[in-house]
This record gives structure tokens, sequence and C-alpha cells, in this order.
């Protein structure tokens, strides 16, 4: 009897994420691509605030801030490395206000919200304001990996510097405004036999890169 594939398997859907840098999981890079902060907006004061609104998302993504008292800016302004796995069919949605399709499939959100009670900053013209950049380098990364990524709401109103306007991305989430939140959401799904991880880092550059395990 041949128990080789069963539990090469079951140690697939047991495995936990990854450290960065850890050498004893295989992946094979599926794509990459990165974005320059200091790029976001001519103006600095709001490439500031764009740039200070991304970086809190990647740690309420991460888990490293779970809410508004636990933001120290000097923290979330240096590097930072995280990865998470996707299992074939499982989603991630930018945010938790999703499609009908997707409420089943939806194993992680970026946690965040993008309001004032989150921390998130305004240039003063949205609060939250540079998240789209983010969700943005997403889809792009994800597309270019052969994922299953869908962003209803494409980001046409406005240019997103190093981002090809294809891939611009919409995001919105307002309380009380769950289909609306719902069709400016981005959501990427596993469509492939084996695990895949998204790694996500930021020193002289935002990169995200996807790797199938």
């Amino acid at each position: 009897m041949n128990i080789v594939g069963p539990i090469l398997f079951f140690l697939l859907t047991q495995l936990t994420v990854p450290e960065m840098g850890d050498n004893s999981v295989q992946i094979h890079t599926l794509a990459a691509e990165s974005i320059s902060l200091e790029n976001r907006y001519a103006n600095e004061f709001v490439n500031d605030v764009f740039k200070d609104n991304i970086l809190l998302t990647l740690h309420y993504w991460s888990g490293k801030v779970t809410k508004k008292d636990e933001i120290n800016w000097d923290e979330i302004r240096k590097p930072v490395d995280f990865s998470f796995v996707l299992q074939p069919n499982e989603t991630f949605a930018f945010h938790d206000d999703v499609l009908s399709k997707y409420k089943n499939t939806v194993v992680k959100t970026t946690n965040a919200r993008f309001n004032f009670d989150d921390g998130f900053k305004s240039d003063g013209y949205l609060m939250g304001d540079g998240v789209c950049h983010l969700a943005s380098l997403v889809y792009w990364v994800s597309k270019n990996a052969g994922l299953d990524a869908y962003a209803p709401t494409n980001h046409n109103f406005a240019i997103i510097p190093e981002i090809v306007k294809e891939f611009g991305v919409a995001i919105y989430k307002m309380p009380g405004q769950e289909t609306a939140n719902a069709m400016q959401n981005l959501y990427v799904t596993n469509n492939k036999d084996k695990a895949i991880i998204f790694k996500v880092s930021y020193k002289d550059r935002l990169e995200i890169s996807i790797g199938e395990l």
C-alpha cells in the first residue's frame, strides 16, 4: 500500500507559516514585485500620510498591531517581514466586508478597517488614504503568480505610481455600507493544487512575493 501521498497531503494541510529565512521548506517563487514608499504622491506631506497608512496596514495584517492603543509610529516605520499561507481554494480578502461568493473561503484579511478608530491618518481628503496602493501591489503580484485574483473596482480615478493602471484597486470600508465595501475590496484565491505562501517585506522598498510550497 502506498502511504507516501496521504502522508505528504497531511503534512501540507498541517503546515504552519514558515519563518522568514527558514530554509527547511522549499519554496518555488511564482512572482515578486516592489514599490517605493517615497514615491506615493508628489506632495511630501500627503506622501508621508500614504506611507504611514500603508505601513500601519502591514502591522495590522501581520498581527503586530491589533488596536489603536498599540500604535508606536517609531516601531511602525521600522523594517518589517511576515508571511502567511493559503491552502488550495482558500481566499485572502483585503478587508472583511466580502462578496457572498467568498464568505466560505476567506481565511485571511489585513485585519484593518482603515479608519480613525484604528489609528489611520487623513491627508485632508480621505481617512486611510494610500492603502489602495498596497492592495494594487498585492493584486499585481497575485495576477503575475497566476492566482485567481478579483478586484471589482479599478482605481482608474487616480494614478498609482509604479503600478500599471489595469492593476489599480480601489479599497473602501465605511461602517454600515457592507455592499459598497464588498465591491471595493480585493480577493485572492489559491486556485492551485499546492499551498502558496505570501511573503511581505519592507526595508528600502515594499516587496511582496508569492511562492508555491
